[in-house]
């Protein structure tokens, strides 16, 4: 079968695709499947850095549009994870240097090596935005619980329905219970109501994820990681497997939770 891509995208920079997609990619592959991440943000690449490959680069997307490697030739294997690879972008070129069309054609190439393509998108809603969206059979909308992401992350799910006739999930990045109950950060229901989305998984903040973009080690790596749980959950979801979200003994979320699954 095909391989499905799946594009991680958000409004607001910031707010944790990169790291996302570094942890959901090392998660599926941790299950034995096939998995490209892809590095969509060109000119601006990061994605090597939080996977730890940054040294192993040698071609890059554009080097593949451009023709002058094979797809084969780019990506980049991670040795930490058997079936885990890497598609870098470019660090000296720009967005405009590839098109929706070049990446349709380069994600086809991928579905047929792999069972999942994990997609890092730009900021924002301009070209490189059109890029990453044209090839996904699925879209993912990470964002946190503060007004301005939200607001982005709404601006994007209305574009994504206007002009793309795509309905995305939802994840929720660095969300602190504890701020939640005490009023002091929106909790999953005020973030549901807002954008009426399904939600996919809910990341907890901690401050260990700091610790592991920085050496390059994606959390799921390390079990004992308590953030390390919530992307294995979100990586099983993304199979069909049906997981429940962590526990944040909120008021109102297990509710929520019991709708989900059909308890009244």
């Amino acid at each position: 079968m095909a391989g499905v891509v799946i594009t991680i995208t958000s409004g607001k920079g910031g707010v944790g695709k990169t790291t996302t997609v570094a942890n959901l990619a090392s998660a599926l592959a941790l299950t034995g499947k096939r998995v490209v991440a892809v590095d969509g943000d060109i000119g601006l690449r990061n994605l090597d850095l939080v996977m730890g490959l940054e040294n192993r680069i040698i071609y890059d997307l554009v080097d593949v549009v451009e023709q002058r490697c094979l797809l084969q030739q780019a990506l980049v294997r991670d040795t930490r994870a058997k079936w885990l690879h890497l598609l870098p972008a470019a660090q000296t070129r720009d967005k405009a240097d590839v098109n929706p069309d070049q990446m349709v054609t380069i994600c086809r190439e991928l579905r047929q090596m792999a069972d999942y393509i994990i997609v890092d998108s730009p900021a924002g809603i301009e070209h490189g935005f059109q890029n990453v969206v044209a090839p996904a059979d699925r879209i993912l909308i990470v964002t946190t619980s503060d007004v301005s992401a939200l607001r982005d992350a709404d601006k994007v799910i209305y574009l994504l329905e206007r002009d793309w006739k795509r309905q995305p999930g939802l994840i929720v990045n660095r969300y602190n219970p504890k701020l939640a109950r005490s009023g002091e950060m929106r909790g999953i229901d005020d973030i549901l109501d807002i954008l009426s989305i399904d939600l996919l998984g809910v990341v907890p903040e901690d401050k260990n994820i700091v610790l592991t973009t920085d050496r390059g080690v994606p959390a799921v790596f390390d079990r004992r990681l308590h953030v390390a749980q919530a992307y294995h959950n979100i990586a099983q979801r993304v199979m069909g497997n049906n997981v429940p979200l962590m526990d944040f003994r909120q008021p109102g979320l297990f509710t929520w939770l019991m709708k989900m699954f059909g308890r009244k």
